[in-house]
């Protein structure tokens, strides 16, 4: 079993399908779901950071049905069970038929480090529009490492213990976690020496 990290598919979203390229939403939509599929197991372990899609509910649900794995989702600021829309404790049993778990946050272990995971970067970070919005619902760096999704970005390092794992920064395609802890061990080895 492999544990994969992505977010920000944002199915039947037409304004990020045009910006990644895609001519229409079910070109970009059916894109994603192969470039998935070809590298997630139903059987692998996945944390989608977020950001599943925009529009119609059941729609985006659809969609995020088609995708191998064992999906937890950590909750976005497009999506309707995201704590940061008011009702939507109303919302997360629907999201539940579609993901083993819904949360704002979670704490995992990469190679033995403490990792959070969240959709938003760390407090102060930056975002992808002019202003830093969310802030109310971004994490604070106490020292651990945080991987995270919202950029719409290619950066896959985004601050001194940040890994971005949004699509834009993995050619659309979700990240296995030995790349991420590759990542994280490099920074660690040129800090040290």
């Amino acid at each position: 079993m492999t544990v994969w990290y992505s977010s920000d598919s944002h199915f039947r979203h037409k304004m990020v399908a045009g910006l990644r390229g895609f001519d229409s939403i079910d070109e970009h939509d059916q894109v994603l779901v192969d470039n998935w599929n070809a590298v997630v197991k139903p059987d692998d372990f996945v944390w989608h950071l977020g950001d599943v899609g925009l529009g119609n509910e059941l729609g985006v649900l659809a969609c995020a049905s088609h995708l191998n794995g064992r999906k937890h989702l950590i909750t976005g600021n497009h999506d309707p069970c995201w704590p940061g829309h008011r009702d939507s404790r109303k919302r997360q049993r629907l999201w539940l038929d579609y993901f083993e778990s819904v949360q704002a946050y979670a704490k995992t272990r990469i190679e033995g480090r403490t990792v959070l995971l969240s959709h938003l970067p760390y407090l102060g970070a930056g975002d992808h529009t002019a202003e830093e919005r969310h802030s109310l619902f971004r994490l604070s760096d106490q020292g651990e490492w945080l991987v995270h999704g919202h950029l719409h970005s290619p950066e896959r390092l985004t601050g001194p213990r940040s890994v971005h794992v949004g699509l834009d920064a993995w050619g659309l395609h979700p990240v296995a976690e030995g790349a991420i802890a590759a990542l994280i061990r490099d920074i660690e080895e040129k800090r040290a020496a």
